[in-house]
């Protein structure tokens, strides 16, 4: 029992680790995006130690006498560091490139 309420607490660790991660990508006011870049890079650091960490813990099979034939990228935890990485990744270089190269997507505003 203590098992599966550490497995809760870590998986709810690491959820809340992914969120400075986004926060920091993007919703940092009056800063460039080479600063929120570097900031961004130290938190999702942080997130995946936190992360893999969780997902070791959910690898460990529940009864001694069963193999475990899983791999670590196949836990949720990990999965969901993975997936979290590659959206923020994919919107940060689509608003950096909005900021560079597409002034006229920004044209309307005050």
């Amino acid at each position: 029992m203590l098992f599966d309420i550490a497995k809760a607490l870590s998986f709810f660790l690491s959820i809340l680790s992914l969120c400075p991660v986004v926060i920091s990508a993007f919703f940092v006011p009056g800063s460039r995006l080479e600063d929120r870049l570097v900031l961004a890079l130290e938190k999702i650091a942080l997130a995946g130690c936190v992360c893999f960490l969780s997902g070791i813990l959910f690898l460990r099979p529940w009864r001694t006498d069963e193999p475990s034939g899983r791999h670590l990228l196949d836990t949720l935890p990990v999965r969901m560091y993975l997936w979290t990485v590659l959206g923020v990744s994919v919107l940060f270089v689509l608003s950096w490139y909005f900021e560079d190269y597409a002034p006229w997507f920004w044209s309307n505003q005050p």
